[in-house]
């Protein structure tokens, strides 16, 4: 099974990852950005560097092989946590993961209000207001982006848990209603010993 997490930067995407593969024994995470790291940094002297990753055939058939590699070697989910906002691009990367069967596109929406409220509260680096504030910055600027893209095609091409007024473990148990998992019980609380 293959359960790929869309939706807009700052959503909630790496917390249902965790939170998936905290309830899928044997479940990996895999981050399509670590990729895309790789051909920045292997093209950074590059005249064909790219501006995003994202625009690089070679991001999306590394991603795909990457990500049905990790399915094919453990025989166990596989979480994406990666948000793709080009219809094209989404729809080549998940042809080729829907032919190794049990692809889940999940789309983590989260209302616009809602959304500049968990941007402006976030901490992407704990200790480090600078960078955090970067990523805040970059999260508020691509949220409409996300948006049209909501509209335009998301919506339509995945399932959709809006998680504007859920916990992180709400959203758990909605992503694992929808995939038909069981929803895993909470611990009882400790009773006190009788007398």
């Amino acid at each position: 099974m293959i359960i790929w997490l869309n939706g807009p930067f700052g959503g909630g995407k790496t917390t249902l990852a965790a939170g998936l593969c905290r309830a899928l024994p044997g479940a990996t995470v895999a981050d399509p950005e670590a990729v895309g790291d790789l051909l920045r940094s292997t093209l950074a002297d590059h005249a064909l560097r790219p501006r995003d990753y994202q625009d690089l055939p070679l991001w999306r058939q590394l991603t795909g092989a990457f990500v049905a590699g990790l399915l094919r070697h453990t025989g166990d989910p596989v979480i994406v946590p990666m948000t793709v906002l080009n219809p094209d691009h989404a729809e080549e990367i998940f042809a080729r993961l829907r032919q190794v069967g049990g692809f889940h596109h999940l789309v983590v929406h989260t209302e616009p209000a809602a959304l500049q409220k968990r941007i402006a509260v976030s901490w992407e680096f704990p200790g480090d207001a600078e960078r955090s504030e970067a990523v805040r910055a970059y999260r508020r600027r691509r949220a409409s982006d996300y948006e049209q893209a909501a509209i335009g095609w998301m919506h339509t091409g995945g399932h959709v848990i809006d998680t504007s007024a859920l916990t992180s473990e709400q959203t758990l148990h909605a992503a694992l209603e929808h995939l038909r998992l069981p929803v895993p019980a909470r611990p009882r609380p400790l009773e006190a010993p009788q007398a």
